[in-house]
């Protein structure tokens, strides 16, 4: 199944608010819990590079391949995000078939599923620096399109967290991370939403390194 193309850009709209998102870190920030409660905000912005870097890697290769090599060398994960960043924006849309591991997928629901994880992180970002910046109501409701193409359905087993129960007059954006497995507005809570609103056994890896996959 392919992603409605009217939808247009979703990756591109997520990574700009992300990066927004992410004007808002200053050094003495980097050791703030986040939404991911075994992460801290540094190392949250150094998965959320490795995981454009493996989206990048996908669009130029058709490829993503599988490592589990531990991050090595200090590196400005601020800076390292928005270099992934910029290396996919000029990518852009992925295009045809890629193979994930051992797996294969069309290029449009991999940047999906990435637009997905890099909205909700930056959310994340959000609220470690105490910007509290909402995902866009436009962007979310169209991420909530494409989740059920993306996202297994509850239980998800021990991989994702699983969906809270949002406000009744949650936002789009609310509901998004609701769905996976944030407590919209409250910040650094659930110790089980990590990652992509996954439970995330991923290590971080320095630049050179690639990456592992699920």
């Amino acid at each position: 199944m392919r992603v409605d193309a009217n939808r247009g850009r979703l990756l591109d709209r997520a990574i700009g608010f992300a990066l927004t998102a992410a004007q808002g870190v200053m050094p003495h920030m980097l050791a703030r819990r986040t939404p991911c409660a075994s992460w801290d905000l540094g190392m949250l912005l150094l998965h959320l590079a490795d995981s454009l870097a493996a989206l990048h890697e996908g669009m130029a290769g058709g490829h993503v391949a599988r490592c589990s090599e531990p991050a090595a060398g200090a590196v400005d994960p601020v800076s390292e995000l928005r270099v992934q960043a910029v290396r996919v924006l000029r990518a852009s849309a992925a295009r045809g078939a890629v193979t994930v591991g051992d797996r294969r997928l069309q290029g449009d629901l991999m940047a999906a599923a990435g637009a997905v994880e890099v909205a909700v992180h930056g959310w994340d970002i959000a609220q470690a620096t105490g910007e509290g910046r909402p995902i866009p109501p436009v962007l979310a409701a169209d991420l909530l399109a494409v989740c059920p193409l993306v996202l297994p359905a509850p239980p998800r087993g021990p991989l994702f967290a699983e969906p809270v129960e949002p406000p009744p007059d949650a936002s789009p954006g609310d509901r998004l991370v609701a769905l996976l497995g944030r407590h919209p507005a409250v910040g650094p809570r659930p110790e089980d939403a990590c990652a992509d609103g996954f439970r995330e056994n991923r290590p971080v890896r320095s630049p050179g390194q690639r990456r592992e996959t699920r």
